[in-house]
C-alpha cells in the first residue's frame, strides 16, 4: 500500500517525538508521528523538568499545567556514613532569570502522556504499534516502509525525522557511527512506596568509598525513586532483583521500602554522533546523543532539539524561509551535545569513580565547598542558568549577527520580570525587540515588513540583564536573538531577513534589500 502521508514522518513518540509533533502542529504543519511500542511507556526513567523547557511550553500554552502536574524540588541533603554531611536549598534559586526559577520534577511517563494530550488537543494521534524498517532519499522525498500488525506501508514524505532513541533505526539506516563508551559499573533504578529522613520535596545523595545512591520524591506522597551503583557482592547475578539493594539501601540511605512499582538494571552510555542531518533525514534526542544523567539534562536536551528543528521545518515548508535554513539545525545543536557530553561525562566520573580524585570529590569537595559556593550569589546564578539549560546559546550559528552591550545575537532573550518581555513568543514567530524608543521611520520600515514589534520601557532591570537601550533584536521563533544592532539600522534588518529569504507568519513578501 502506498500513500502520501503528511510532510514530515516523525519516528519515536518519546518526549523529542512529541514535541516535534506538537510544535508543528501549533505552526500549522502536518506531521506523522509513529512509534514500534503498542503504548507510551510505563517507567518514570527521566525524572526532571527544567526552566528552559518550561519555558518552550509556556510559549505551546501548557507551562502552568506541566507545573500543576509536577512539584517543585526544595532541598538536596548529602548523606555519608548514615549521618547527614551537609544540605543546601535549591527552591527557586534561579528567581529573576526565568518565569520558571525552579526545579521541576516530573516522570517521564506522566512527562509524555501530558504530551500525548496536548498532541490529540492538535489534531495528532500516534500510531502506535508501527516501526520503520527501511528508508531511502530519491527526487527530492523520503520513501519509508512502516510494518504496522505484519502489513507493510509504503510512504512518502518531505522530511523524514529520527526520535527514535539510543538504538535509533533512523541513525542506523544514515549508517552513522555512535561514538564513545559505556561506564563501568552497572546501575539500578527503583521506583518505590518508601520512607527515608529527607522531606517529600527533597533528593538526598548518599557519597561513599563503596556506596553512591540518589533518592528522588516522585508523583504523590511516600514515593521514592532510588538510584544507584549496584553492590559488588552481587554484581553479574543474571536475574538481579530489588532484594539484591535493599540490604544496602536500608542501612545507607535509611530508605524503608513497603512495596516494589518498578526495578531496573542498566549500564550508562556516553555517546554522540557526528552528524545530525544526511539530505533530508534528520535525528533528534537520544538517537543522536546520550549521556550520564548528571544534571538532568538529557530529556531537555531532546526537547531542545525538538523546538530548535520544529520551527525550521515549518518555515521551510511553508515557503518562510530558504532551505539554507535547516542546515543551521546540526550547527546549532551538534556543538552543543558534544559539550554536554564531554561535561556530564566528566561531572559523573567524579561521582563514581573509584579512583583518588572521584574519592576526594564526594568525601571533600561535594560536602564541603559545593554548600558554601551556593551560598554566593553569583555561583548560584551561574550554577542554574547551566543546569536549566537557560544559558544555551547560539553565538557561533549562521544565524547570529550582532553583538550589543552584554549581549550577543545567539544568546537567548533576557527574561524582563516587570514587563514579561517572553509573552510575545507565544505567536511562535519573528520579532523585533526595542527596549527604550524607537525612531518614527524604524518603527514603519518594521511594520512594513510584516515583523510583529514590541517596544519595552528601559529601567535599571533592563540594563541589568545586558539589553542595550535603544537596540534593535530581531527574535527568533525560539526566543533566541537572531540579530542585535546597536543603530536601528533597516538596511541590516533588510539584509539580515534576506539572506535566509525570511517572511514572517503573518506576510508573504518582504521589501528587497
Amino acid at each position: 500500500m502506498t500513500r502520501n502521508p503528511a510532510e514530515i514522518l516523525i519516528i519515536g513518540a518519546g518526549p523529542t517525538g512529541l514535541t516535534l509533533a506538537l510544535w508543528l502542529a501549533r505552526l500549522g504543519v502536518p506531521s506523522r508521528i509513529v512509534e514500534k511500542n503498542s503504548g507510551p511507556g510505563l517507567q518514570s526513567r527521566a525524572m526532571v523538568v527544567q526552566a528552559r523547557t518550561l519555558e518552550f511550553y509556556r510559549q505551546l500554552g501548557f507551562a502552568e499545567e506541566t507545573i500543576e502536574r509536577g512539584f517543585k524540588l526544595d532541598s538536596v541533603h548529602l548523606r555519608r556514613g548514615g549521618a547527614e554531611v551537609t544540605h543546601f536549598r535549591i527552591g527557586e534559586i534561579g528567581v529573576g532569570l526565568s518565569p520558571f526559577p525552579f526545579v521541576l520534577s516530573f516522570p517521564q511517563d506522566d512527562h509524555e502522556r501530558l504530551l500525548i494530550e496536548q498532541l490529540s488537543d492538535a489534531g495528532v494521534e500516534v500510531e502506535w504499534g508501527t516501526e520503520l524498517t527501511r528508508f531511502r532519499e530519491e527526487d527530492g522525498r523520503v520513501r519509508a516502509i512502516l510494518r504496522h500488525e505484519g502489513c507493510e506501508e509504503v510512504v512518502e514524505t518531505s522530511y523524514l525525522c529520527g526520535c527514535d532513541g539510543a538504538k535509533s533505526t533512523v541513525r542506523q539506516g544514515l549508517d552513522l557511527d555512535f561514538p564513545g563508551g559505556t561506564y563501568a559499573q552497572t546501575f539500578f533504578v527503583a521506583d518505590t512506596v518508601a520512607t527515608c529522613p529527607s522531606g517529600e520535596r527533597d533528593v538526598t545523595l548518599f557519597l561513599g568509598d563503596r556506596d553512591f545512591f540518589v533518592i528522588f520524591p516522585i508523583r504523590s506522597s511516600g514515593m521514592r525513586r532510588a538510584i544507584g551503583i549496584f553492590p559488588p557482592e552481587v554484581e553479574g547475578r543474571e536475574e538481579p532483583s530489588f532484594e539484591d539493594v535493599r540490604p544496602r539501601l536500608e542501612a545507607v540511605a535509611e530508605l524503608r521500602v513497603s512495596k516494589v512499582n518498578w526495578f531496573s538494571t542498566y549500564r550508562v552510555h556516553h555517546r554522540v554522533t557526528d552528524r545530525f542531518r544526511i539530505g533530508r533525514v534528520f535525528i533528534a534526542g537520544d538517537a543522536g546523543h546520550v549521556h550520564s544523567p548528571a544534571g538532568g539534562q538529557g530529556m531537555n536536551t531532546g526537547i531542545g532539539d525538538a523546538v530548535n528543528l520544529a520551527w525550521k521545518l515549518a518555515a521551510v515548508l511553508q515557503n518562510r524561509a530558504s532551505p539554507a535554513l535547516l542546515e543551521t539545525y546540526e550547527a546549532e545543536r551538534l556543538p552543543f551535545a558534544r559539550l554536554l557530553v564531554s561535561t556530564t561525562d566528566t561531572a559523573f566520573r567524579f561521582l563514581v569513580g573509584k579512583g583518588v580524585l572521584g574519592k576526594a570529590f564526594r568525601t571533600l569537595v561535594m560536602p564541603r565547598l559545593v554548600p558554601s559556593l551556593l551560598r554566593i550569589e553569583f555561583v548560584r546564578t551561574l550554577a542554574f542558568k547551566v543546569v536549566s539549560q537557560t544559558r544555551i546559546h547560539y553565538r557561533k550559528s549562521p544565524l547570529s549577527s550582532g553583538h550589543v552591550g552584554k549581549v550577543r545575537a545567539g544568546d537567548r532573550l533576557p527574561w524582563l520580570a516587570e514587563d514579561d518581555n517572553f509573552a510575545p513568543l507565544e505567536s511562535l514567530d519573528w520579532q523585533v525587540h526595542i527596549y527604550g524608543d524607537v525612531a518614527p521611520h524604524v518603527r514603519r520600515h518594521i511594520l512594513a515588513t510584516g515583523l510583529p514589534l514590541h517596544i519595552f520601557s528601559y529601567t535599571e532591570k533592563t540594563r541589568a540583564t545586558g539589553l542595550a537601550r535603544d537596540a534593535l533584536y530581531l527574535v527568533r521563533p525560539d526566543g533566541h536573538i537572531a540579530l542585535a544592532d546597536t543603530g536601528q539600522d533597516p538596511s541590516r534588518l533588510d539584509t539580515y531577513l534576506s539572506r535566509f529569504a525570511i517572511r514572517p507568519a503573518n506576510r508573504s513578501i518582504l521589501p528587497t534589500a
